[in-house]
């Protein structure tokens, strides 16, 4: 399906999961879909829902292993400790709005609720940052849903296209 494998980083957001009182099971979950689609996963961790601790995690990501795409899991919704899209803001340098659209818009075709849902997308370096739900349904669906655009905006990231028109 991908010509080029893609190196991937899933940051799960979940503070019960960070202490060890719930499993994370969109991370894993995640992982495999990805592994068995477009690449592999590089890195793999969960954090709280602490927007420094967010922000921290996601620099590292992305000034040390440099990810091809880094997907967050939870903390998108309106709950107060919902702070993952503002925390994913702080560190880009240019927005995707088009990516969270479609997320929502696919998402919407389930469920109406998706479109409470607040996350953001967009570049940071050469990493591709894109905010998902935490469940592991949701994480799944978001997933297919920017599935076929994600070689391309690899190429495009990576200054790899030379001519964006399409035949």
């Amino acid at each position: 399906m991908v010509e080029k494998k893609i190196r991937a980083a899933v940051l799960t957001v979940s503070t019960r999961s960070s202490r060890g009182e719930r499993e994370d099971k969109s991370g894993p979950v995640l992982c495999g879909r990805i592994e068995e689609t477009i690449g592999e996963v590089i890195h793999y961790s969960v954090v709280g829902d602490d927007r420094d601790r967010i922000v921290q995690e996601l620099l590292r990501l992305c000034d040390e292993l440099s990810p091809d795409v880094l997907f967050t899991l939870g903390g998108t919704g309106l709950a107060p400790s919902d702070v993952t899209p503002e925390a994913t803001e702080s560190v880009l340098e240019r927005k995707v709005p088009g990516i969270s659209e479609i997320i929502r818009l696919k998402g919407y075709e389930k469920t109406p609720m998706s479109v409470l849902s607040r996350g953001v997308a967009g570049v940071r370096g050469k990493t591709l940052i894109i905010n998902m739900p935490g469940s592991p349904r949701a994480a799944l669906e978001c997933f297919d849903a920017v599935l076929p655009v994600l070689s391309h905006a690899m190429e495009l990231i990576h200054g790899e296209v030379k001519d964006c028109g399409r035949v």
